[in-house]
């Protein structure tokens, strides 16, 4: 099956403290959208990239966009991100059967990732990337801040991005009103009783939120580089 990318990219970067949308924040030398582009725009099993930007910027996510000629369309997003990747959804290809969606702030996204991913979307209708958590997480009471719980470590995966799907279970995950927001796709998906497969990501997927982490970029940047 064709398999097409959602890069979602309409953040404001409110939490970076950035003066433009999170996507044009510069790492090293490139606005932080672009290393991502790179990466499915060569992957060989990667037919199309739809690309959902900021409203108000458009003009600069096509001119990011031009040099990668997998991206088949750039439209603007919704104010939430669900709604951002129902706007991705809708530009797709019509023959397009598994869809991946990635968060543009996760720069280091890899190809051995992605292929682990795509195989196992092979099997199965619903699959994302993810890590064990390293840390011990604890469950809080929201009002009293007194723990609750100890988890397991074994148990807690931390969820990233790329997750794939089947196109049409996808669609109608976003066709189904839910009053709680969804934090990312694969909960959506959860929502219609399908079981979604984890599949092993990488520790230096990491996204992009703080100040901090763009620090932390930085040094993958470096190391990678030398």
């Amino acid at each position: 099956m064709k398999t097409e990318i959602i890069v979602v990219a309409a953040g404001l970067g409110l939490r970076l403290n950035a003066k433009v949308p999170k996507a044009f924040v510069l790492l090293k030398d490139h606005p932080l959208l672009v290393y991502c582009l790179k990466v499915f725009n060569k992957h060989p099993d990667i037919s199309g990239i739809v690309l959902v930007g900021v409203k108000e910027h458009l003009r600069v996510f096509d001119r990011l966009a031009f040099p990668f000629k997998k991206v088949r369309a750039v439209v603007a997003g919704g104010a939430l991100r669900s709604d951002s990747v129902k706007c991705g959804l809708k530009a797709l290809s019509p023959d397009a059967g598994i869809v991946l969606v990635h968060d543009a702030a996760r720069p280091f996204i890899d190809n051995a990732s992605i292929d682990r991913l795509l195989a196992t979307l092979k099997k199965n209708k619903a699959a994302i990337l993810g890590v064990p958590v390293k840390f011990t997480v604890k469950k809080v009471d929201r009002k009293t801040l007194n723990i609750q719980e100890t988890p397991s470590r074994d148990l807690l995966w931390e969820a990233q991005t790329p997750q794939g799907f089947h196109k049409d279970l996808l669609v109608k995950a976003h066709a189904k009103k839910s009053k709680e927001e969804a934090t990312d796709d694969a909960m959506m998906v959860e929502r219609l009783g399908i079981k979604v497969k984890m599949v092993k990501g990488s520790y230096r997927n990491i996204k992009i939120t703080t100040p901090e982490d763009i620090i932390l970029a930085r040094q993958l940047l470096n190391r990678r580089e030398t």
